[in-house]
């Protein structure tokens, strides 16, 4: 039993750790937000509906393969923290 709860103790600290980094991306999201060049704004707001509609779709499709990449090194960095000990 003492295995299980080292695992849920080492887990709650990696979810500490996570808030810890997320929360200020999260509370200074807002100010990126209006970050956004003027021109390219009103230029995409001119376009049309189905304009608009993708570029939506477009910058879906490119947070896609960073993301995945983000996750995946991060993954390969988790699994092997301990192969030095």
């Amino acid at each position: 039993m003492k295995r299980f709860g080292q695992g849920i103790a080492r887990v709650s600290r990696a979810g500490i750790a996570l808030l810890r980094c997320f929360v200020p991306v999260l509370a200074l999201a807002s100010n990126a937000a209006a970050q956004g060049c003027a021109l390219c704004y009103q230029s995409a707001a001119a376009t049309g509906s189905r304009s608009i509609v993708a570029l939506q779709h477009g910058i879906l499709i490119l947070l896609i393969p960073s993301v995945g990449l983000f996750v995946g090194i991060f993954g390969l960095i988790y699994r092997r923290r301990n192969v030095n000990r």
